[in-house]
């Protein structure tokens, strides 16, 4: 049968199988189907750069890969999170029996489609126009996710979710994750669990843990997980979010054994592993650490994926073990990601680091200090960020140790502390970063207890009736410190209180400058690179 003048003509597909004989007949019966122009990739690594770079209407991908540890679906996984791949595209993931349970799963959650070895032509033409049609009828929900139009997006999948329309599953877990975004927690949750009863599925009680978590409620979000682990050990997204509330209660080294479950499981994931070998650094546990990350670095360094933040601490461990050869590795790493882009602020910041190392090491003491000041003054930018801070902390820790005086140290370590410490999490960061230098540990550990003190004292005002002077005072240290945390809280007293306080719309637009500044700033100690169980949306 030709589908040649029909509606794939004007299609452009890719095709990812390590079998030759099995991607020449994939993309034979591409071909067969009118397909006008099909690639074909051996590798997930080769695919994945591929699609980094050219959109494709069509993805063929087998799901296991001989030699690899990347299967077609972390492959699928990353791009997606990453935001790599358009909605246009219809990716099929093709599997053997011994992986249909796992490939069904997904395919519930994500996927557009599925093919079991070994198929027809016929169901390889349905598949394709089931997918496509899918895409059609909730067209109108891409459309306002495309024009930013999150809250209308979202109403448009609660209506079709309400009615039971068709594809009302998957328009509910896009309406959920608007809804999350949104921040409109407890209609997210109300959605989640309206899905668990109607229908359980793995992702939406994972997708009520994220509602906890969003919302602020740990304990319960942990309770959820512990409970959703306990049924599926095998669902990685759950050792994810468990993962990051363990981060967030400053719980490195449980966080650390959680996410190296999370990339046993998933072995050829690059940002988990990266995330794995991160999370190994700031446990001081360095061996692994410098394994991981060089394996990532070895791996993945030409993806969009690969977060250059493993190289910055991969130099530190190359310096720290007096390894020359091992330094200029990672600089020629960076050198790679800064000749793609050459005005990225973040990777300037990772190449000042790399440069103040390569000059202790060679002991051109009197430079490592002029280029450290240069650092540290941009400490008062505002996308000076939690990650740029333990750079800045760790580069002059070592300076340190060398026959330098350094009369500033302490107080930028206060500065340092004052605007970033203001979380458990946080702290503990900052504090591994000070590689056991018990005075800038104690300045970083005291300046946490300040934030916490202004803060605690704001809410006392407020509550004692005195909500202006909590504001007032938040504010203040707020402008003072750079702290997210005082500018946020500030806006939430005020919102709180707003009839008690006699001028709130003279205090909103401080504050929300203020926010503009400092407090879009990510404050985590990792760069999350998606959310945990999450469904990638555009915007």
């Amino acid at each position: 049968m030709s589908y040649a003048n029909g509606a794939f003509a004007k299609t452009q597909a890719l095709v990812i199988d390590s079998n030759a004989t099995s991607r020449s007949l994939m993309t034979a019966q591409l071909r067969e189907l009118g397909v006008g122009h099909v690639r074909q990739a051996t590798r997930t690594r080769d695919a994945r750069v591929i699609l980094e770079t050219q959109p494709y209407d069509i993805v063929l991908c087998d799901y296991y890969f001989d030699g690899s540890e990347l299967s077609g679906q972390d492959l699928l996984d990353e791009l997606r999170r990453e935001q790599l791949l358009p909605y246009s595209t219809v990716f099929v993931m093709v599997t053997g029996e011994a992986s249909y349970a796992k490939v069904a799963e997904a395919a519930e959650a994500a996927l557009d489609a599925y093919l079991v070895k070994p198929y027809t032509s016929a169901a390889l033409a349905e598949r394709l126009a089931s997918a496509r049609h899918r895409k059609h009828e909730l067209k109108d929900i891409f459309e306002a996710i495309d024009g930013k139009d999150f809250g209308k997006a979202a109403d448009l999948c609660l209506a079709r979710f309400e009615c039971r329309a068709a594809y009302w599953l998957y328009a509910a877990r896009i309406g959920a994750e608007l809804l999350l975004r949104l921040e409109r927690h407890d209609q997210a949750r109300e959605l989640y669990e309206a899905i668990i009863a109607a229908r359980t599925v793995p992702w939406a009680r994972l997708g009520v843990a994220r509602t906890e978590v969003a919302s602020g409620n740990l304990s319960a979000a942990r309770r959820t997980l512990q409970t959703l682990i306990g049924e599926l050990p095998d669902q990685a997204d759950s050792y994810d979010l468990m993962g990051r509330v363990q981060m967030d209660q400053g719980e490195i080294s449980a966080a650390l054994a959680t996410y190296r479950t999370a990339a046993t499981l998933t072995p050829g994931c690059l940002s988990r592993q990266q995330h794995c070998g991160t999370l190994a650094f700031y446990a001081g546990e360095r061996a692994e650490a410098l394994k991981m990350l060089e394996r990532s670095v070895a791996q993945g360094l030409k993806s969009k994926l690969f977060d250059f933040h493993s190289v910055a601490l991969i130099a530190l461990m190359r310096f720290d073990a007096k390894d020359s050869k091992g330094l200029k590795y990672a600089q020629d790493a960076l050198m790679m990601g800064m000749d793609r882009a050459p005005k990225d602020r973040r990777l300037q910041r990772f190449d000042l680091l790399l440069q103040g190392l390569r000059l202790l090491l060679d002991r051109r003491l009197a430079d490592a200090l002029s280029l450290a000041r240069r650092f540290a003054a941009m400490l008062p930018d505002e996308d000076f960020d939690l990650e740029s801070a333990s750079l800045l902390l760790a580069l002059w820790v070592r300076m340190s140790r060398q026959d330098i005086e350094l009369a500033e140290m302490d107080d930028m370590a206060q500065r340092l502390g004052l605007r970033f410490c203001s979380s458990k999490s946080a702290t503990e960061v900052m504090a591994s970063m000070s590689e056991g230098h018990e005075p800038t540990t104690q300045l970083l550990r005291d300046a946490h207890a300040r934030v916490f003190a202004v803060s605690e004292t704001a809410m006392r005002h407020a509550m004692r009736g005195d909500a202006r002077l909590g504001v007032m005072l938040l504010l203040d240290q707020g402008a003072q410190t750079m702290n997210a945390k005082l500018i946020d809280m500030a806006a939430l007293v005020l919102r709180r209180y707003r009839d008690r306080i006699a001028d709130p719309d003279v205090l909103e637009p401080r504050i929300q400058q203020l926010q503009d500044r400092y407090a879009r700033t990510s404050s985590q100690g990792l760069k999350a690179a998606r959310a945990a169980g999450g469904m990638a949306l555009r915007g």
